[in-house]
């Protein structure tokens, strides 16, 4: 293991890191990204192996984070002054560890019967949550368009909570093309259409969903099989016009899972 102690804003190896924390463009050039917590790190660890680096403030962390370091005691270690590494951490209570990963390329399975496709969600909190709300739904393959938030920024893996890790991501995707190549129903979640509880998802499916304000587009509307929606008390009142993305893509997709475990 290196060790190294750096007190300088100016060295090149935290100058890279600060890029990583805000430049969608750099974490994609270098294939590599931050995590912070012992959560995510742990997820990495369990499914990819170690971090190429660990970055530690002086001072005391978690008695979490502190036995996280000594179990990755062959990693490189990188020691912060507490401000530096604040500079890093995208939460104020950070437990006291971060680390450099390599992206991971995602492993697609032979046959997809229950996929996901985000269509330019902006936020990435909501999207850490839609990914996370997908992986414990079971959803096979998670599809991001063109403009979707980056699924690997410090925020989105912050809401993902390890999701990135066990569901495959694939970003920049041509929405319309996916559903196209979809051997399966395709369902966007809209406004006004049919009742997702009169919908049969015990065959192979995609969810389509879209932006927090203008939700899915015209054109991947038409380009799906059916446009569905969640049917709500107070339906028509302005105040509760619609559900939170992430909230209708979490009633959608555990719909399916029921349907498929009484199936069973």
């Amino acid at each position: 293991m290196a060790f190294k102690h750096i007190t300088s804003r100016d060295n090149p190896v935290f100058k890279q890191l600060r890029k990583l924390l805000d430049q969608s463009r750099e974490r994609k050039k270098t294939a590599s990204t931050l995590l912070e917590g012992v959560h995510l790190i742990e997820a990495y660890y369990q499914t990819y192996g170690e971090p190429r680096l660990l970055i530690i403030p002086e001072g005391h962390s978690t008695v979490e984070a502190t036995g996280l370091i000594q179990q990755l005691s062959d990693v490189d270690t990188m020691l912060l002054p507490t401000l530096m590494f604040a500079e890093l951490a995208p939460v104020a209570s950070s437990s006291g560890v971060m680390a450099l990963v390599d992206i991971p390329e995602p492993a697609l399975p032979e046959h997809v019967d229950f996929a996901l496709l985000i269509e330019d969600i902006q936020d990435p909190g909501n999207l850490g949550s839609m990914l996370r709300t997908a992986a414990a739904a079971g959803v096979q393959v998670a599809y991001l368009s063109k403009g979707c938030t980056d699924a690997w920024s410090p925020k989105a893996l912050r809401g993902g909570q390890g999701a990135q890790f066990v569901l495959p991501v694939v970003e920049a995707v041509d929405a319309i093309e996916v559903v196209n190549a979809f051997a399966g129903n395709t369902l966007a979640l809209t406004m006004q259409g049919d009742s997702l509880y009169q919908q049969s998802l015990r065959e192979p499916v995609l969810f389509a969903v879209g932006n927090e304000g203008a939700g899915i587009s015209a054109a991947l509307q038409s380009a799906v099989s059916t446009c569905i929606t969640i049917p709500m008390a107070h339906q028509g009142t302005l105040a509760l016009e619609s559900l939170n993305a992430a909230a209708a893509t979490a009633v959608a997709l555990f719909e399916c899972q029921r349907q498929r475990l009484l199936a069973d």
